[in-house]
């Protein structure tokens, strides 16, 4: 019997390159999970303003929106490797400067909100990259399965960001920044290791900017997947608010905001060990809407509870909900998108998934500012299910959909 050899050599390729890819992951989402807690904390210590608090997601959106349509014809048209190391190495520079500037005692609100622009518009070019690398180093076959992986290696970040930031918190937050500056040199390198990508698949198709955009709203499944995503999450997110939470309501100080930010992510590691296990195989489509409905009901119990434990209970079942999600939505995203679009359409997709996030904390400071912060949270639960129930008579075939791909 003859040994193929080609076939174990890509074997191995596609096995050093997840896992070159999986650790640049972990280490790169850690750092920012916990530059995030700290540029969070210091914007509060220095303003106390909750506004405040909320423009800090706001600019990282705004050159995300300006530079999404450019990133995502350059992740298109470059080395995408190449591309991911830049973005993490301007990451660790800049947030070097962070530290520099917290130790010596120079930050300020101005500065920071400078800092945070400029991360914001690498990731902008990071996200649809690092979106687009993982189908080509992995068999279609095994997508879903390594897509899990992925969003494990990200919540693996999201938890032991936070809750690594909450320890370091104890001696002081320039620490926190060193740390968090020693993850992102440990993502450079991995990405920089990483063997060449394999060559891509080609086809004819638009070398428009908008080429992305018009292929999501051409494909009613993928827009209302990712549309759910951005409105439930802009109106139900309340982690941009944990500051306040942790520190006037629950108490908890710095040690329990690392906690607070953890929990989430605590819910959606399991989920992911689970869903590893048991892969979505039938009424995706289904588990989607349910699983964006629990994470509106969870905002609102979060938001009326004044139980630190109850507090992490009901962040823990938001994660978990919130994995679902992710999972079904990326998988439909890119399983259904051509190779050498998958830079432009994933560049959409991040600006929707930045909507949801960073606008969506602007939102939350806006609306605490306004008429409270627990108000504020509960309302945004409420849109949530509201939203969810718009776009099932809005989105049918999708909340039809038996399988990820058909």
């Amino acid at each position: 019997m003859e040994t193929d050899y080609s076939s174990d050599r890509q074997s191995l390729f596609r096995l050093k390159a997840f896992r070159h890819y999986w650790i640049a992951r972990v280490s790169s989402s850690g750092a920012y999970q916990m530059q995030n807690v700290a540029t969070a904390w210091s914007v509060y210590e220095i303003t106390g303003s909750a506004l405040d608090l909320g423009l800090v997601g706001l600019v990282q959106f705004v050159p995300k929106v300006l530079l999404t349509l450019w990133a995502g014809s350059v992740a298109d048209r470059l080395d995408r490797r190449r591309i991911a190391t830049v973005c993490t190495f301007i990451q660790l520079a800049t947030c070097a400067v962070l530290a520099c500037g917290s130790g010596l005692g120079w930050l300020s609100r101005e500065l920071i909100f400078g800092l945070i622009a400029i991360i914001g518009a690498a990731r902008a070019f990071e996200m649809p990259t690092m979106q687009s690398i993982l189908p080509n180093i992995v068999e279609p076959s095994m997508f879903s399965r390594a897509l899990t992986m992925s969003t494990a290696a990200i919540q693996i970040a999201i938890i032991g960001g936070p809750a690594l930031a909450g320890l370091v918190f104890l001696t002081n937050v320039t620490n926190v920044y060193i740390v968090a500056t020693a993850l992102f040199a440990v993502a450079c390198a991995m990405m920089s290791l990483m063997p060449p990508l394999p060559a891509r698949t080609t086809r004819k198709s638009s070398d428009s900017l908008w080429a992305g955009l018009q292929f999501i709203f051409a494909k009613p499944v993928i827009l209302g997947a990712v549309s759910l995503d951005l409105f439930a999450v802009l109106f139900g997110g309340a982690t941009a608010m944990l500051p306040i939470f942790a520190k006037d309501i629950l108490h908890a100080g710095p040690t329990g905001l690392g906690i607070l930010q953890a929990s989430p992510a605590i819910g959606a590691l399991g989920m992911t060990w689970y869903l590893s296990r048991f892969p979505l195989k039938r009424r995706v489509g289904r588990s989607l809407f349910i699983s964006v409905a629990i994470f509106g009901v969870g905002t609102i119990l979060f938001a009326i509870s004044t139980s630190f434990a109850f507090s992490l209970l009901m962040l823990v079942m938001l994660g978990a909900a919130d994995c679902v999600s992710v999972v079904i939505r990326q998988s439909l995203v890119q399983l259904e998108t051509p190779d050498d679009m998958r830079g432009r359409v994933s560049a959409v997709n991040s600006v929707f998934i930045g909507a949801s996030n960073q606008l969506g904390e602007f939102e939350s400071g806006v609306a605490a500012a306004l008429i409270g912060i627990v108000p504020s949270v509960v309302a945004g639960g409420v849109g949530t299910l509201l939203i969810v129930a718009a776009w099932l008579r809005l989105f049918p075939t999708l909340a039809a959909r038996d399988r990820l791909s058909e």
